[in-house]
């Protein structure tokens, strides 16, 4: 298979952030990524002012994030043409983007801060809706700035990938539980805007810098074709089409790539000779062997099922385990204690 490693969830002057569309693309092919989503709030300006297309090796696609009035219920939008009112009730943008073809998933659902008054949490409210494709498990800034304390804020500032722990247990948990219902594909954002901070009076410090973040959670792909480069106009709606199918179906994981290099990761099914990858189902009935391959053995590998861990294994490049009841499965390494990689699912049955 094919593997593309990408960033989500970034912001431009276009909307909070401060770098310009092509500084940002030329970051993120300068440390290697073959894709990145910008997602500016509330506009598609970048789409339409020409910046969707290849910079040397990195895609750039655009998107936006859309809120409510309330600047509630953020929701990250691919694949559209217009950004939706903020004046439209969450339940109802969600619906617009599956009617035009578009696909989303709900950012840092479960953000929930309370010592920074000028930048209060954004969480998702509207779970009433089942037209979003997934959610963003793992967000870089909404972690940072909630461990974020008076006696670390200047190392945390200073060395912005140092902080950063692990998904939320919330939003891991509700995202299990969705997946026993309907497929609920997961995506990691760095969520960069590369602000610029005083501090002391005279040291200006830029945090989340987007070349930084870029080294940081990211979402890899794993395509039965390979992407083809250019920007004409034929093959930049390809490239599109096979990110965009492969975020909505799930065959992709989320790694902290500052934790390690996560490439070459895998996580399969076999049964009677076939394979089946994350975002595949099967039948129920008979003996499944999962499979994982990990490119570092200095790790803790964790199967889950519905959202409970019922096996692990440490220190190993590859484990399997044979499981025969239905569920959706899927997998978390560790390494050296730290969160490192987390698998879509597999269903078995349901």
């Amino acid at each position: 298979m094919y593997e593309y490693i990408g960033a989500l969830h970034m912001h431009s002057v276009y909307s909070d952030g401060s770098g310009e569309v092509e500084d940002i693309a030329q970051f993120a092919d300068e440390v290697g990524l073959d894709f990145i989503l910008l997602t500016d709030h509330n506009t598609l300006r970048a789409l339409n002012d020409g910046y969707e297309k290849w910079y040397g090796n990195t895609l750039l696609l655009v998107g936006c994030e859309i809120n409510d009035k309330e600047n509630k219920n953020h929701y990250l939008a691919f694949g559209i043409n217009e950004a939706y009112s903020t004046r439209m009730a969450a339940k109802d943008y969600v619906r617009k983007v599956k009617e035009a073809g578009g696909i989303g998933f709900l950012a840092h659902p479960h953000e929930k801060r309370t010592h920074m008054k000028e930048h209060p949490p954004y969480p998702w409210t509207e779970w009433g809706s089942e037209d979003f494709n997934g959610i963003e498990i793992w967000n870089h800034m909404s972690e940072w700035m909630e461990n974020l304390t008076e006696e670390n804020k200047y190392q945390a500032f200073l060395h912005p990938l140092k902080t950063i722990e692990a998904p939320p247990v919330e939003t891991l948990k509700i995202w299990d539980e969705l997946n026993l219902k309907r497929k609920v594909t997961a995506i990691g954002g760095v969520d960069a805007h590369a602000h610029k901070y005083n501090m002391l009076g005279f040291l200006e410090v830029e945090i989340f810098p987007y070349k930084v973040l870029f080294k940081s959670i990211r979402t890899h792909l794993l395509l039965d074709e390979e992407i083809k480069k250019g920007n004409d106009e034929v093959s930049l709606l390809e490239a599109k089409n096979k990110i965009y199918d492969a975020l909505a179906y799930g065959n992709t994981f989320i790694a902290n790539d500052y934790n390690g290099d996560s490439k070459g990761f895998r996580f399969f099914a076999e049964r009677k000779g076939k394979i089946f990858n994350m975002g595949d189902r099967l039948e129920a009935g008979g003996k499944v062997k999962l499979r994982v391959q990990v490119p570092s053995p200095r790790n803790e590998i964790k199967l889950i099922c519905n959202g409970e861990e019922i096996d692990r294994v440490e220190n190993r490049h590859e484990a399997e385990f044979i499981v025969s009841g239905s569920g959706a499965y899927r997998v978390e390494v560790y390494s050296i204690g730290r969160a490192w990689i987390f698998s879509n699912h597999i269903k078995i049955g349901l």
